[in-house]
């Protein structure tokens, strides 16, 4: 028997059976549990962290998350790279930006998780058309990066 989730998370791009058992498991049954999407990111260690002091500021990721968690959403988003076209888009703007693999990776999957938190919460399985014509309501400007791709960086 399968779980009543089980059909959202195997409708993410790249999720496959490896992915998406633990993105299942990351996100459980209790819906109370994760009332927002940033309550998951600050959980799981994707959400940045920006301390101050005097006149400097710095910024990292969280160190006090579980790690496995984090591993698991940070290689999915990873992998969605592949099988879904703004988030290659989004993937190599932030790349073009001078943004290293791992932190173009890590906000690729701080966006999936507000993505797959509203999917969650609403009980519905992800549909690559309709986050298309959600971006193209709002006027995203990730739109114009999916037609007009560029050169990778280097």
């Amino acid at each position: 028997m399968l779980h009543p989730d089980a059909a959202i998370f195997a409708s993410l791009p790249g999720a496959g059976p490896t992915f998406a058992p633990r993105l299942l498991a990351v996100f459980g049954s209790n819906r109370e549990r994760w009332p927002d999407a940033a309550s998951l990111q600050q959980y799981l260690g994707v959400a940045p962290v920006t301390e101050r002091s005097g006149n400097k500021h710095w910024v990292h990721w969280r160190w006090a998350c579980p790690k496995f968690l984090r591993q698991s959403v940070v290689e999915w988003a990873g992998m969605s790279v592949r099988y879904s076209v703004w988030a290659a888009a989004y993937y190599q703007d932030q790349r073009n930006r001078g943004k290293t693999h791992n932190i173009a990776v890590r906000a690729l999957a701080f966006k999936w998780l507000r993505i797959l938190h509203r999917c969650w919460m609403d009980r519905k399985p992800y549909d690559e058309a309709t986050y298309l014509k959600a971006l193209q309501k709002s006027g995203s400007p990730l739109l114009a990066l999916i037609a007009a791709p560029t050169a990778p960086a280097r």
